[in-house]
């Protein structure tokens, strides 16, 4: 059986009095896309450096494919990573830059790599200091996606694209995912989260909140039910799921949890003209776990 991608158990890194990451306890299976929420200073960059083995944990460890983190020489036969901060040898082009990346890793698909150079319309003739920070990133991202490498850590990965190009990332994640391989994406852009990734990890302030796949999580909020009714106000009091209820004339707003039926039986008793009933969007779930929640 083949060990998960990603592990961590009790991953921990305080620096003085503060915890930049508290306890991680993470399983990210082979083979899927996971995604890792949080706004800047949740932690996330410091989970990554501890997985790469670029820092040493407080406390806890964390293995790559059932390989210690620690032996980094050995992990990173399986990683292909792309930072946050793309930096690049300046007086190198494109294509060299591509050739150096590939003989250091654990080999390249160059026919794919071709074909992402198309597709994300890099020119690979320039050298690295006349790279803006979007071609930088689409540098990095090609050697990545076209690595052998079963595992692809990618630390705000579109943080300099188009929207055009973030089409063409999204596409490619998607293949990384058809070809058996791992991706553990880093991210704060919610709509990227939401459209390629079979999980997510919600971080706040160092601490793991939830991990859900992305219908569990909106199942985990609220709903809010907008009905327009004829004669009295249908009773709504002590009905399971129903919170924060209000009504204003012919119309009544309320939040719901759970499975509606017990809201939907308490409503036939009334005379309702219309029902709208909104999901909230995955940033609404988001704040709410900075904001409301508190969690």
């Amino acid at each position: 059986m083949q060990p998960p991608a990603i592990r961590t158990s009790q991953l921990t890194k305080r620096y003085g009095p503060l915890f930049a990451l508290d306890d991680l306890d993470l399983t990210v299976a082979a083979g899927e896309v996971f995604g890792f929420l949080g706004p800047n200073g949740a932690g996330k960059s410091t989970a990554i450096r501890l997985l790469l083995g670029l820092a040493r944990p407080t406390a806890g460890r964390a293995w790559i494919f059932g390989i210690d983190a620690a032996d980094v020489a050995t992990a990173h036969r399986r990683i292909a990573y792309v930072p946050a901060d793309v930096t690049l040898w300046p007086q190198l082009t494109g294509a060299e830059i591509l050739e150096l990346l590939g003989a250091t890793g654990p080999g390249v698909d160059r026919a794919y790599r071709d074909e992402l150079v198309a597709r994300f319309e890099l020119d690979l003739s320039k050298p690295a200091r006349a790279y803006s920070t979007g071609n930088r990133q689409k540098v990095a991202l090609v050697a990545a996606f076209a690595t052998r490498a079963p595992l692809l850590v990618l630390d705000e990965p579109t943080s300099g694209l188009d929207p055009l190009m973030e089409r063409e990332f999204r596409r490619a994640v998607a293949e990384v995912r058809d070809s058996g391989r791992t991706v553990f994406l880093s991210s704060h852009q919610l709509a990227e989260v939401e459209a390629v990734c079979d999980r997510v990890g919600i971080l706040r302030a160092g601490r793991l909140v939830d991990v859900a796949t992305m219908p569990e999580l909106r199942r985990l909020r609220r709903t809010e039910v907008l009905v327009r009714f004829a004669g009295p106000a249908p009773d709504l009091t002590g009905v399971e799921g129903v919170d924060g209820v209000q009504v204003d004339g012919p119309a009544l707003r309320f939040t719901l949890t759970g499975p509606p039926g017990p809201a939907m039986r308490a409503l036939a008793a009334a005379d309702v003209t219309t029902l709208t009933m909104r999901e909230p969007t995955l940033e609404e779930i988001f704040l709410d776990y900075y904001g409301e929640s508190g969690r």
